[in-house]
């Protein structure tokens, strides 16, 4: 991937954010939020910034597929093949309820994949204009300024970690009762993955455990924090493959940090 499709990118979602999403925030009219699923909105702002996102890389990438969040919500069989060839993944809005309700954090996520692997993301802060980016191979960045994890490991009980609420599974309960007593911080999420990416990878944040692992969730975060030195596994310790959808999904800021939460987990088994 090229600086310049690296720019490129960056320029479509600035542009999409001050003529769709921006105008939008704390200015939706009734009619334009909509709900796909129980605690799942949508907003006209998340479909046309879909659809002028997708049309510019489609103009970037000619040979490369755009899967958008939303229009998998209306074609889940548009997730098929992700595995195969170039693929665009977008989350127009990323925290669309905070979006709806006309509060922060939200985020607009770009990835590229390639045969299933991550080669590039961008992450975008429309309110602050905060842009990350990551490139397989090249390292990450945030606002032009190389980002990288530190080997410092903390006792449990001076760790600081996300530990998300929604769309817990059997057993999942547990989990998070062991990491509320052993943890010295336990923060639920703000709901918006682009936010909380960067505070893992910055170390604000020493580590985040999700349960839904939606590609247009974790896709762009996952190569951020990897590119970074962090680490994005599973909770049997296998490594994030964007592709592959599996249920939890722990970001660490470095692996001591991941190996020490695993180990607590399965200690508690």
């Amino acid at each position: 991937m090229d600086q310049r499709l690296s720019e490129a990118v960056a320029e479509v979602l600035r542009a999409t954010a001050a003529k769709v999403v921006m105008p939008r925030f704390a200015a939706l009219r009734p009619g334009e939020i909509e709900m796909k699923a129980v605690d799942d909105p949508v907003t006209i702002a998340d479909r046309e910034a879909e659809l002028m996102i997708g049309a510019s890389l489609r103009s970037l990438l000619s040979h490369a597929r755009v899967v958008g969040e939303e229009a998998c919500a209306a074609d889940p069989s548009l997730m098929a093949g992700l595995d195969e060839g170039a693929v665009w993944i977008i989350d127009p809005i990323d925290g669309t309820a905070n979006f709806a309700a006309g509060r922060p954090p939200f985020a607009m996520m770009v990835a590229l994949l390639l045969s299933g692997e991550t080669v590039g993301s961008w992450i975008l802060d429309p309110l602050s204009d905060r842009l990350c980016v990551a490139q397989r191979g090249g390292g990450a960045w945030i606002d032009g300024q190389r980002i990288r994890t530190t080997d410092t490991h903390a006792d449990l009980g001076d760790l600081c970690g996300i530990v998300s609420q929604s769309f817990v599974p059997a057993g999942g309960r547990t989990v998070i009762d062991q990491l509320s007593k052993a943890i010295g911080e336990v923060v639920p999420t703000a709901r918006c993955a682009g936010h909380e990416y960067p505070l893992v990878a910055t170390g604000v944040r020493h580590f985040a455990l999700y349960w839904r692992t939606l590609i247009w969730d974790h896709a762009p975060g996952a190569l951020l924090l990897t590119e970074a030195g962090g680490v994005a596994m599973h909770l049997d310790s296998s490594d994030y493959r964007p592709a592959r959808q599996r249920t939890g999904l722990l970001l660490a800021h470095n692996r001591k940090i991941a190996e020490a939460v695993i180990g607590l987990i399965e200690d508690k088994d």
